[in-house]
């Protein structure tokens, strides 16, 4: 039996979106092939450049020892986990900037800087684990919305 179901293909990214920005898919069967693969190390100068932070932050923010970051920049590819926290990271700024009508300073500031609704901890940091990050576009979207936290 043939089925009638297809599987969803996003439209391109929104234009001057941080996807868009970076060329990546921001969802479905393409970006999953990417971070299986793992994205080519320039995605994380790219993100740092965006968020005019140093690659270390980045680094820091997403599990990558320097020894770690060192073999990176020689192969040209992260992992498939580093690739996965990098586009967790990618999501969660995404979301901070529309958040900021897409002013990237006070979007950077917001995301290294302690935020109250997260206990204090800066939302650069918990960017390691899926449930942190879930928790800190959780709290965007409750700042959007005007729900107390």
């Amino acid at each position: 039996m043939l089925s009638s179901i297809k599987e969803y293909l996003p439209g391109p990214p929104t234009p001057g979106s941080i996807w868009s920005t970076l060329g990546l898919p921001s969802r479905g069967t393409p970006l999953h092939d990417l971070i299986h693969l793992g994205l080519p190390f320039e995605y994380l100068n790219r993100i740092a450049s965006i968020l005019q932070v140093e690659r270390k932050v980045i680094s820091q923010a997403i599990g990558v020892s320097p020894a770690s970051l060192v073999r990176r920049a020689k192969t040209g590819r992260l992992n498939t986990v580093e690739s996965d926290r990098l586009v967790g990271l990618i999501a969660v700024f995404g979301q901070a900037l529309s958040s900021f009508e897409d002013d990237v300073s006070a979007a950077t500031k917001w995301m290294c800087s302690p935020v109250r609704g997260l206990g204090s901890r800066r939302p650069i940091d918990m960017l390691c684990m899926r449930v942190e990050a879930n928790a800190v576009l959780d709290l965007i979207g409750r700042l959007e919305r005007g729900v107390l936290v």
